[in-house]
């Protein structure tokens, strides 16, 4: 592991893919460089679009990246309750737990003990984010299909 990592987790972010279609994504960090390439301001949650840059590219990524991150490797998707009532999604397989959205908040800690569950179904009641999610997927799906790694 040479290259160093800024998002929560990424140290102990030893999880394989249990989806047989992402087998060439080795662990969350092989994961968070291809998303790195993808996410965009269109992927973006809506209310957070204005202030969407290259320099954040995770800012308002979280839960449709916790679910695609749950599609690759299992577990459950957790959330932090935030200000406003919204929660900020991170994954949690077995004894690993990752944040691939965390350097959003910069230097800010967040606490990643004892947070409830997060259901696809609840995130999803929203069109808006189920389009995202399908979007960010299908962008994924087409670069690893395409062999550009």
């Amino acid at each position: 592991m040479d290259k160093e990592y800024h998002f929560w987790g990424w140290e102990t972010a030893e999880v394989s893919p249990v989806a047989e279609a992402y087998a060439g994504i080795r662990d969350p960090r092989a994961l968070y460089d291809l998303l790195s390439e993808l996410w965009c301001e269109y992927t973006c949650a809506p209310r957070l679009r204005e202030e969407w840059s290259e320099e954040n590219r995770t800012l308002g990524q979280c839960s449709i990246t916790a679910f695609l991150a749950q599609d690759i490797f299992g577990g459950s998707v957790h959330g932090i309750e935030r200000p406003g009532g919204n929660f900020h999604c991170y994954n949690v397989v077995g004894d690993c737990r990752f944040d691939l959205t965390s350097e959003q908040f910069g230097d800010e800690k967040l606490d990643y003990d004892n947070n409830p569950e997060q259901l696809r179904e609840v995130h999803f009641a929203k069109k808006e984010k189920k389009e995202r999610y399908e979007y960010l997927k299908a962008q994924l799906d087409r670069r690893l299909n395409s062999g550009n790694r």
